[in-house]
């Protein structure tokens, strides 16, 4: 449930960076610039080996897809005019695809249960979000980017069960900022948008995502792929769009209607159904 929470947050972090004049690229180059300053210097201090070559090409590919691609991509779409409720709807089919995938490349064995519960999630969070589904203002083309995202991020996702790094999650973190960092401070400069934020609540957008939404949300997201595998990992985001709303309502007052309560209750139930699934089957010893 940590994981759900503190994933959660990016997108209220999101909507805080908006109200506050920030653009996507400023955003997300001052959180991973931080980000990468910050864990560079834990690992300066316990000593932490980051010379490895071959640890950093593995960590790179993994970030930009996982991080940097996936993060701008869904930030530029909503700030291009795709709702917020279409974005979200768009990337929860994540979970579709990592399990598709999972089941043919990883050798996760996908049970009829399983895919009866990532079903219910599904309906669950195009229940949810059903009441954002308006006509928008975006052109076509804006649609494109965050389910570009969400394919970035199950690329990510597959690649790091696939490869199973045995850097630790301190070395994997930090070479995964440092790396989304070079990348996007390099875009934002080459675009003219690497100024320094003057606005108060722009630097608090950017805290929060440092703090919650990288910190822990992404943290979790990869301690639970490499402990509970891809699957589990990416079904567990199906609950981020009720539980954004609970962000929401607690942070900016926007109700939350009897039709989301009811999105939430079968999402919840589908990711129950998956999770029961998989304990079941590791139980037997059908899982690797």
């Amino acid at each position: 449930m940590a994981l759900v929470i503190m994933w959660s947050s990016g997108f209220v972090g999101a909507e805080l960076g908006v109200r506050a004049g920030g653009t996507p690229l400023q955003l997300l180059g001052w959180r991973f610039s931080i980000l990468a300053a910050m864990l560079l210097t834990v690992c300066l201090v316990l000593r932490v080996d980051l010379t490895d070559r071959r640890a950093w090409g593995r960590q790179a590919l993994i970030g930009l897809l996982s991080q940097a691609g996936f993060l701008f991509l869904v930030f530029e779409g909503v700030n291009r005019g795709v709702d917020g409720g279409i974005a979200a709807l768009i990337a929860s089919l994540q979970p579709l695809l990592v399990a598709t995938v999972a089941g043919r490349i990883l050798g996760e064995r996908i049970t009829s249960l399983t895919w009866v519960g990532m079903v219910l999630g599904l309906v669950g969070v195009a229940v949810v979000v059903s009441g954002d589904l308006g006509t928008g203002g975006a052109q076509w083309w804006a649609y494109l980017l965050p389910a570009v995202g969400m394919l970035s991020l199950t690329t990510g996702t597959v690649l790091t069960q696939r490869l199973r790094p045995t850097e630790s999650l301190l070395q994997s973190i930090t070479m995964q900022m440092v790396v989304a960092a070079i990348v996007l401070v390099a875009s934002s400069l080459l675009v003219g948008q690497a100024t320094v934020p003057s606005d108060v609540d722009l630097w608090l957008a950017v805290t929060w995502l440092v703090l919650l939404s990288t910190l822990g949300g992404y943290a979790l997201f990869v301690f639970v792929t490499r402990t509970r595998g891809a699957t589990v990992a990416s079904v567990l985001l199906y609950l981020t769009p009720p539980t954004t709303m609970l962000w929401v309502w607690l942070m900016f007052g926007v109700p939350i209607t009897p039709v989301a309560v009811v999105g939430m209750a079968i999402s919840a139930i589908g990711v129950a159904k998956v999770l029961r699934s998989r304990a079941a089957a590791a139980a037997q010893g059908v899982l690797r």
